[in-house]
Formats: structure tokens, C-alpha cells, sequence
């Protein structure tokens, strides 16, 4: 077993933090390009966002085949083939001239880039000692983090200095690049054992996961927060990029270093979570991810950053705390019950732009806002309501499964 401090766990530990920051820089490239590439293509907000939520949707589907078919082919061959597959199709997409060939693509890609979000802790587990388990785990969710910012960066500054093209032969580059040490830093795994599928179990893990109110609740709540909170980010570039702002596809892309506040409240959240209920931190994000929502109303490009830090913030702090929940609550099948909270969650990522698009065309961001606080006060509810679910030992338990956006 890979323990820390050896030579094995340093190469595998910076595999996949690259292979994770890889993944998620082609997820989030396009989206502080939503607004060039609307005027690129003549289409609609709402349709520019396809670009984004169309890669988004796959990769959540995804994450329902990849877990069990790795149980039976392996860890290590399917997150290679499957980040190879996903790099092709980014090289691709450089040479697209129409907007269905971009959607048809992406979704193509988003399949593609779900293979080593489902794999990558599973081959964790099967490869590292417990103790190595737990520091790699935080290593590798870091990646993931960094690699929603830079792909966003990335985006934001390529697309503004040469064009939204650029940006994709960019991201493909540094694929390949990526890959190549992927495939050679990751250790063959040692302590893999081949599992036959089984789908009529599957689909009994599945349906027993739904069918825990416990689970759902936090499944929708996950899924719904998410559903606001990304969709968010989608439409204040088109704020931001309009008067009195006008602001360019590469300060677009800095607006997402907001992002590092959530790293810091998925941090503090397991300590909060042992001095009070899992329930009432759930609570306690949700209102604080209002209050930014509130804050972006007040006049001023400094009263939006603040509100959107404040947002991410109460984002991640709710998030990691309800995918911890899903983890202790689960009664068997951990797996599946975490890829179906993900499920959910890039569910609510694909589909919560047709929501508040809605709200866009009647009052632009004021409506935006108040369309995000209705949700939201649902969420809040559902969040109370696990209390009846919540036990007085769980105290003590520490949230430690932090699965950043």
C-alpha cells in the first residue's frame, strides 16, 4: 500500500491533483466566454449557456457508468482512456464553425471528462494506506478547485487576447501535456480486484438511496444550491460585460478568483460541524449564500465582488457539509450514493440557467436575484427539515468530503 512520504505517494498524489485540474480547466473554459460567444454566433444568453451546462449534464450522467465499469475493468486504464478521449474532442472544438457542432462537442466532452472524477477515489482507496488517504484526498480536491479557476482564467484571458478559438487550442495544449505525466507519474495499481458487473444491484442501490428521505433531502438540497449558485456566475458576466461596466472576457475571468472563499468555507466547515448539527451548518451556508445574492444588488462593481465572495463562501460551506452528510448517512453503497448526489448537483448545474433566464428577461439581475432567494428558501426549509434525521453523537463527526465545482 501507498503510504505518505514515499516516493509512490508523492507521484500519484501530483497525477491526479493534474489529471483533477485537467478535467475541470475544460469544464469551466467557456464560462467567462458566454458573452463573446453569444455575439459570435448570434444566439441568445440562454443558448451561449448550452456551451457550459450541455458538459456539465453529460459528465453528472457519466458518473453513473464509470464508478461500476471501473469496479470491472480497472482504475488506471479508464481514467487514461478517458481523459485521452476528452483531450481529442478538445482538439477538435478549435476548429468548429457552428454552434451546434460546439454543443454536440462539448457534450461529447463532458462524457468524456467524467471518467476520472468517478475513479479517482476509488483507485485512492484501493492503492493507499488510510492515513495517505486522507492527505491525498485534500490534495486532489484542491486540484479540483484550481481547475474550475483556471480554466476560467484561461478562458477569459486567451479569448479576450486572440479570440474564444484560442482559448480551446490553449486548454488542448496543455492537455496533452497534462496527460502524458498523468500516464507516466501514476503508479499500475497493485491492489485491484476485478468485480463482475452486477446492473440488477446497481439499480437496487440506486433506488434504496432514493428512497431514504435522508439521502434525498440532501441529494436536492446539493443539487439545488448548485442549480442557483453557478447559474449565478453565468449571468453576472453579461452584467458585467454591458454598461456601465464593460468589462473585457479576461476581467470576466478574474471574477472567478471569488472562488478561493469557498475553498476556505469547505475548510472550516468540518470544525463548525462538530460544535453544532450537520443540518443547521447546511442552514447557516444557505442563508450566508443569500446574503451575497442580496449584496450584488447594491450599486457598484466592489458591492458584486463582495457579494459573489460572500456567495462562494456560503456555497462551498453548505456543499461540503451536505456531501458529508450523504456519505454517513448512506446504509451501504457509499459510491453510489455519492454519484447520485452528483448527479444531482451537476443536474442542477445544467439546468438552473433555463430557470433564472426566465427571471433575466423580466428584470435582468434584480430578477436573478430574486428568483435565486426563492429557490433558495425552499433549500433552507429542506435543510431544517434533516434535523429529524440528525442524531445527537453526530456531533463529533467531522465533514470530510469536500467535492469542489
Amino acid at each position: 500500500m501507498i503510504d505518505i512520504r514515499s516516493a509512490a505517494f508523492w507521484r500519484a498524489t501530483l497525477a491526479l491533483c493534474l489529471g483533477s485540474f485537467t478535467i475541470f480547466s475544460n469544464v469551466y473554459v467557456t464560462q467567462p466566454l458566454l458573452p463573446t460567444l453569444a455575439e459570435h454566433f448570434h444566439v441568445s444568453p440562454l443558448m451561449a449557456g448550452w456551451s457550459f451546462t450541455v458538459t456539465t449534464l453529460m459528465l453528472g450522467l457519466s458518473l453513473l457508468v464509470y464508478g461500476p465499469l471501473s469496479d470491472a475493468v480497472g482504475r488506471r486504464p479508464l481514467m487514461i482512456f478517458t481523459m485521452g478521449a476528452a483531450t481529442l474532442v478538445t482538439v477538435a472544438i478549435c476548429f468548429v464553425e457552428s454552434f451546434h457542432a460546439l454543443l454536440i462537442l462539448r457534450a461529447l466532452q463532458g462524457f468524456f471528462l467524467g471518467g476520472l472524477p468517478a475513479i479517482a477515489i476509488a483507485y485512492m482507496g484501493d492503492e493507499f494506506t488510510k492515513r495517505a488517504l486522507v492527505i491525498a484526498v485534500g490534495y486532489y480536491i484542491s486540484g479540483n478547485s484550481l481547475g474550475g479557476i483556471g480554466g476560467r482564467l484561461i478562458g477569459g484571458f486567451m479569448g479576450d487576447i486572440a479570440g474564444w478559438q484560442s482559448a480551446f487550442v490553449f486548454i488542448a495544449i496543455m492537455s496533452v501535456v497534462l496527460l502524458i505525466v498523468f500516464a507516466l507519474a501514476l503508479p499500475k495499481s497493485q491492489h485491484f480486484t476485478a468485480k463482475p458487473l452486477h446492473p440488477k444491484q446497481m439499480l437496487r442501490d440506486l433506488s434504496g438511496h432514493l428512497k431514504n428521505p435522508a439521502l434525498l433531502i440532501a441529494f436536492i438540497i446539493g443539487g439545488f444550491n448548485f442549480f442557483i449558485f453557478i447559474n449565478q456566475y453565468s449571468y453576472v458576466t453579461f452584467v458585467l460585460a454591458d454598461d456601465p461596466y464593460n468589462l473585457p472576457a479576461s476581467l470576466l475571468g478574474l471574477l472567478f478568483l471569488t472562488y478561493l472563499s469557498g475553498t476556505f468555507g469547505s475548510a472550516i466547515s468540518g470544525k463548525v460541524a462538530q460544535k453544532i448539527p450537520q443540518p443547521l451548518c447546511m442552514a447557516l451556508g444557505i442563508s450566508i449564500l443569500m446574503l451575497g445574492s442580496l449584496v450584488t444588488l447594491l450599486p457598484g462593481l466592489p458591492s458584486i465582488i463582495i457579494g459573489l465572495l460572500i456567495n462562494s463562501f456560503g456555497f462551498f460551506f453548505a456543499h461540503s457539509t451536505s456531501s458529508s452528510w450523504v456519505s454517513h448517512k448512506a446504509q451501504g453503497a457509499r459510491a453510489s450514493a455519492s454519484s447520485l448526489y452528483l448527479l444531482f448537483y451537476y443536474t442542477g448545474a445544467s439546468t438552473g440557467g433555463f430557470y433564472l433566464h426566465i427571471w433575466w428577461d423580466a428584470w435582468r439581475w434584480q430578477g436573478v436575484v430574486a428568483g435565486s432567494l426563492l429557490v433558495l428558501t425552499g433549500t433552507l426549509l429542506l435543510s431544517l427539515k434533516l434535523r429529524h434525521y440528525h442524531q445527537p453523537e453526530e456531533h463529533n463527526h467531522v465533514s470530510g468530503e469536500q467535492q469542489t465545482a
